[in-house]
C-alpha cells in the first residue's frame, strides 16, 4: 500500500512540475507562457547582468540583459537580450498573493537559465509593477508584492533588495526612458547638453524628460509630499545627471485604460491629480478634454459625418461633428483651452496646465517622440511604416492636420487605410492635438527637426528604448549598486 501511495505522491509530483513549466499555477489558473525565440537558449557568457520584471496589467515579463566590463550591451546568445513573459498579470491575483507570486515562477526559471551560476549572487532582480497591481488596491498590492519579494529572497540567489520589488514611481519610469534612450544612441558619459530629451504619449499621460544642469535642477520646485519630484539624480558612465522627467501620478482606472487601448504603450492613486499634472494629456485622455472644452453642442475637431459619444474612463463625451465637418483652426482654440495654456504659472517657466518646464536648456535641444507619435507619423505617412524611426517636424504634423481636418470620414478612411477604424473620426483632432502640444505646451519651434522613434539601432540589433532597459543600466552601475546595496 505504501509503495502504492509513494508512486501516486511522485506521478503528483510530475504533474504539478509540469503544470508549472507549462505555466499553470497549483490552483488552476492559466498562466500562459510566450516563449522567446529558441536562440536564447545559446549558452551564457560571462559579463554583468541584469534581471529586470516589468509587472504590467494584462502579463509579467521578464528582461535580461548582459553587459561588459565597459558598461556596453553584450548579447545574450544569439540575441540582444533575453525576454520572455507569462499571461495573465499580478493583478489577476487579486487575494491570492502566493499564487501571484507562483505566476513568475517560469520567468525566474528562464532568467536563471542564462545567468552563470556564480554570477547570480551579482546579478541584482528588480520588479516594476505599473499599470496593473494598482486597481486591486493598496492592501492586496501590497500582499501580492510581498509574496513576490519572499519567493525572490528565498528561491532565487539573485541580488535581493526588497526595495527593489515595488510600484514604479512615474518619475522613475520617465528617468528610466531617458536612460535607455541615451544608452542605445551612445550619449551617456558625456555632458548632459550632448544628451537628447524624449516626450512620450501613451494614453492616458504624457511626459517629457530631459537633462538639466545642476544650476536648473536646484530651482525646481517643491512637490508636495507623497508626489512625484521633478528632477531626479542619476550617475551613469561616471557622469551625473539631473534628469527632469515629470509625470503625475494618475487614476488607476485611466492607467488600465492607457495599457489595454494606449497607441504605444501603457500609472495610480485614488486622490485627484493636482493642477501640475500631465495626467488628463494622453492620447485617449485628452480626447476627452477637448470634447469637454467644446464650444456649444458639436466638436469642431471631429471628422464631417460622425455622430455619437466618446466613451472614456466610464464616461461618454458627445463627439457630434458639425454639419460641415472639422475646421482646424476652430479644433486648435478648442484644444488650447483643453491644455489650459493660460493656468496660473507659479514658477518662472511652466509648460501647460501650470507644470514646470524644467528650465529648458540644451539637454532639450535634441528631440525624440515615442508612442503614439510614432504610431500616428507612421500611419499617415510621415516616416516609413516599417522604419523604427525617422525625421520630421511639428509643421509637417500640422500640414497633415489641416489636410484631414477637410475630409469626411470616409474619405480620411480611403486616404489613410492604416488608421484603426476606431480612431478615423479623431483624425482631426489627434494630429492637431500633437502638433499644439508640441509647439504651444512644450514650446518646440514649429520648423524644428525631431526624431519620431520605436526603436534604436545599437551595434547590430534593433532595440527598443524602454524604461526595463534604463532600469538595467542603472542597477549595473557602480556608484547605484553600492548606494543601493
Amino acid at each position: 500500500m505504501a509503495h502504492v501511495v509513494g508512486i501516486a505522491w511522485l506521478l503528483l509530483l510530475l504533474q504539478l512540475t509540469l503544470c508549472i513549466a507549462h505555466g499553470d499555477t497549483v490552483l488552476g489558473r492559466k498562466a500562459r507562457v510566450i516563449r522567446e525565440p529558441a536562440a536564447n537558449n545559446a549558452p551564457p557568457g560571462r559579463g554583468r547582468y541584469a534581471v529586470i520584471f516589468n509587472a504590467g496589467s494584462t502579463g509579467t515579463r521578464v528582461h535580461v540583459f548582459r553587459f561588459d566590463k565597459k558598461m556596453d550591451l553584450i548579447p545574450i546568445g544569439h540575441n540582444i537580450e533575453l525576454f520572455a513573459k507569462v499571461n495573465p498579470g499580478l493583478s489577476s491575483y487579486a487575494g491570492q498573493p502566493q499564487e501571484a507570486a507562483n505566476s513568475i515562477l517560469p520567468l525566474l526559471k528562464r532568467a536563471k537559465s542564462v545567468v552563470p551560476a556564480e554570477l547570480r549572487e551579482a546579478t541584482p532582480l528588480k520588479l516594476g509593477a505599473t499599470a496593473g497591481l494598482r486597481i486591486v488596491g493598496d492592501k492586496q498590492a501590497e500582499e501580492i508584492l510581498e509574496a513576490v519579494r519572499d519567493l525572490v529572497h528565498t528561491k532565487t540567489k539573485f541580488q535581493y533588495n526588497p526595495k527593489w520589488i515595488n510600484v514604479l514611481e512615474g518619475s522613475q519610469e520617465g528617468s528610466y526612458l531617458w536612460v535607455a534612450l541615451n544608452y542605445l544612441l551612445d550619449k551617456l558619459g558625456r555632458d548632459y547638453s550632448q544628451t537628447v530629451a524624449v516626450v512620450e504619449m501613451g494614453g492616458a499621460s504624457v511626459q517629457m524628460s530631459y537633462a538639466i544642469s545642476a544650476n536648473a535642477a536646484a530651482k525646481a520646485p517643491a512637490v508636495p509630499d507623497g508626489k512625484d519630484p521633478y528632477v531626479t539624480r542619476e550617475y551613469l558612465k561616471g557622469k551625473d545627471y539631473n534628469v527632469y522627467a515629470y509625470r503625475s501620478e494618475s487614476h488607476k482606472i485611466w492607467e488600465v485604460l492607457d495599457l489595454i487601448y494606449s497607441f504605444g504603450t501603457a500609472k495610480n492613486d485614488q486622490q485627484e491629480p493636482s493642477p501640475c499634472s500631465y495626467l488628463h494629456y494622453g492620447a485617449f485622455a485628452a480626447r476627452a478634454e477637448i470634447l469637454k472644452a467644446k464650444n456649444g453642442q458639436f466638436s469642431l475637431c471631429m471628422l464631417r459625418g460622425f455622430t455619437g459619444n466618446y466613451t472614456y474612463n466610464g464616461k461618454q463625451y458627445d463627439a457630434t461633428a458639425t454639419p460641415g465637418g472639422a475646421e482646424y483652426q476652430k479644433c486648435r482654440e478648442e484644444i488650447s483651452k483643453a491644455l489650459k495654456l493660460n493656468a496660473p504659472c507659479e514658477t518662472k517657466n511652466c509648460t501647460f496646465n501650470g507644470v514646470w518646464s524644467g528650465g529648458g536648456g540644451p539637454g532639450q535641444d535634441n528631440l525624440y517622440v515615442a508612442s503614439s507619435f510614432y504610431y500616428m507619423a507612421t500611419k499617415v505617412g510621415l516616416i516609413d511604416s516599417k522604419a523604427p524611426s525617422g525625421k520630421t517636424s511639428p509643421s509637417a504634423l500640422r500640414a497633415i492636420a489641416r489636410k484631414v481636418c477637410q475630409l469626411s470620414i470616409k474619405s480620411a478612411k480611403l486616404s489613410y487605410p492604416n488608421i484603426r477604424e476606431t480612431d478615423v473620426p479623431y483624425m482631426c483632432m489627434d494630429l492637431t492635438y500633437q502638433y499644439t502640444l508640441l509647439v504651444d505646451g512644450f514650446g518646440v519651434p514649429p520648423i524644428k527637426k525631431i526624431t519620431v522613434v520605436a526603436k534604436v539601432k545599437h551595434g547590430e540589433y534593433y532595440v527598443e528604448a524602454a524604461w526595463p532597459l534604463g532600469t538595467a543600466i542603472e542597477a549595473v552601475s557602480p556608484k547605484r549598486q553600492l548606494e543601493d546595496a
